[in-house]
């Protein structure tokens, strides 16, 4: 594995002034993905982007640990409904353009 990916937790937990546990718990229950590397966690950088997400609904919007998975699965399905709604326009036009 690359380090150069990863970026250290107490890095980021440092930049953004959250306790790590809070980054742990988001890993518990699935919204992100920590590896280990040489005994101390990183987080991949493509993830980042979703964790600051994470910290402002946390700390801006008081939204819990489950508030935020709930979120984050509803942002999944929509992004899914998204891609597929293209994917079924794209059919569509081929059609069209038959006639």
């Amino acid at each position: 594995m690359a380090k150069k990916k990863f970026i250290e937790v107490k890095a980021i937990c440092s930049q953004y002034e959250v306790e790590y546990s809070f980054v742990h718990s988001l890993s518990e229950i699935g919204l992100i993905e920590l590896q280990i590397i040489e005994e101390h966690p990183y987080l991949h950088q493509d993830q980042v982007g979703d964790l600051e997400k994470m910290i402002r609904l946390h700390t801006e919007l008081h939204v819990n640990l489950e508030g935020i998975d709930v979120v984050f699965n509803l942002l999944k399905q929509e992004q899914h409904l998204r891609d597929e709604l293209i994917a079924l326009k794209n059919r569509l036009r081929r059609y069209e353009d038959d006639f």
